[in-house]
């Protein structure tokens, strides 16, 4: 008997929307939660287990099923769930896919299932009011300490903006919603609510690193973040659709990691900087956690004259990782070294994929203006 409940569950794994974890997407769920009646990946079960007054799981294969269980999981299922959990979702709020950090994923758990916001859109308005402010601990510039620092989104002035001191009339930095992108970054931050922004100053990119304790409060402020976004694109292209409009809001970057370089005459010895590829733009820090970068390479279509190739002009002298890579452009070649086989191929395939993508009308701009830099 207890196989042949086993078995049924196993088969209800097999109905449409079952197939794929619930939360985040994973292929092949093998677990399940009897009160909600949804099936989960491993990641997410963890989380469930978190909020047992709402989620009770248990696993496919290994755990004893009842009969009441199984009736409950076959009555409800993947999409039964979603339609009624996910009914009342932003456009702009984030939806964590499997490769997210847990804290994108436990948030979205806790929201659709423990406070049901999805199903009360009145319980979204601290990410959708369009204004925002609050405390949230910023990475000091120079010294690299946390202070607890000031910040404003408004909407209305299109700005994020942070002040130094409590009682400033004018605020330290004001960024451009239009330019802003926001990514959670907790390994590099060395926190598990650490969010990265970037937003453009001068054409060159700033960044600041942020957390708050609380891990609802941090992800609030990224999707109110990203609801500023949207709406400022809904103004800014007023034909495009939400499916065109979402993946615009926030970006994870396409790679970052050490690479060694050398300088435009390539005589000079390459030095170790920790470079990162956001969208065209390949930038590179002395420090994964600097303010700004040391510079900035602009990587366009093979259309415009760009080429990815893997190892060195044979003349190269003075780089101590063995692995190259050269980036032709249409003005001069920059020379990357990597410390193994396995990063040259994830950077060759990050570059390879902005090649292989037709440039837009609005990056020509960009990449004029990275010819005219001084």
């Amino acid at each position: 008997m207890a196989k042949e409940r086993r078995r049924a569950v196993l088969e209800l794994l097999q109905r449409p929307g079952n197939t794929r974890c619930a939360d985040c997407g994973a292929p092949d769920p093998d677990w399940a939660s009897y009160t909600l009646g949804v099936f989960i990946c491993l990641s997410c079960s963890g989380i469930h287990r978190n909020i047992p007054q709402v989620s009770k799981v248990k696993s496919v294969r290994l755990d004893a099923w009842d009969e009441a269980q199984v009736e409950f999981l076959a009555s409800h299922g993947n999409d039964a769930a979603r339609a009624r959990f996910e009914s009342k979702v932003p456009s702009f709020y984030y939806r964590p896919t499997p490769s997210d950090c847990q804290l994108l994923r436990e948030q979205w758990i806790r929201a659709k299932y423990e406070r049901q916001e999805f199903i009360y859109p009145e319980k979204q308005e601290p990410y959708s009011a369009g204004y925002r402010e609050g405390f949230l601990w910023k990475r000091g510039r120079d010294n690299g300490q946390f202070l607890s620092r000031k910040f404003v989104l408004t909407e209305r002035e299109g700005a994020l903006k942070y002040f130094n001191r409590n009682d400033a009339k004018e605020p330290k930095a004001v960024m451009k919603i239009e330019h802003l992108n926001a990514t959670f970054q907790p390994a590099k931050i060395g926190h598990p609510h650490g969010l990265q922004v970037t937003y453009l100053k001068d054409n060159s990119t700033r960044n600041i690193f942020i957390y708050h304790e609380d891990g609802k409060e941090i992800v609030d402020w990224f999707n109110a973040l990203r609801a500023a976004r949207f709406h400022y694109l809904q103004v800014a292209f007023p034909g495009a659709s939400d499916a065109d409009l979402v993946p615009k809001l926030s970006r994870n970057y396409l790679k970052e990691g050490y690479m060694e370089k050398t300088g435009p005459k390539q005589t000079e010895g390459f030095r170790k900087r920790w470079f990162t590829m956001d969208d065209r733009r390949l930038m590179y820090f002395k420090d994964p956690l600097d303010a700004f970068a040391r510079g900035e390479v602009f990587i366009g279509s093979k259309e415009s004259g760009y080429t990815v190739l893997h190892g060195f002009p044979p003349s190269t002298q003075g780089h101590h990782w063995p692995h190259g890579i050269t980036i032709v452009t249409p003005d001069r070649k920059f020379l990357f070294a990597c410390e193994t086989e396995s990063d040259q191929r994830e950077w060759v395939a990050a570059f390879q994929k902005a090649v292989d993508r037709p440039m837009l009308p609005q990056e020509y701009a960009v990449e004029a203006h990275f010819k005219h830099k001084p």
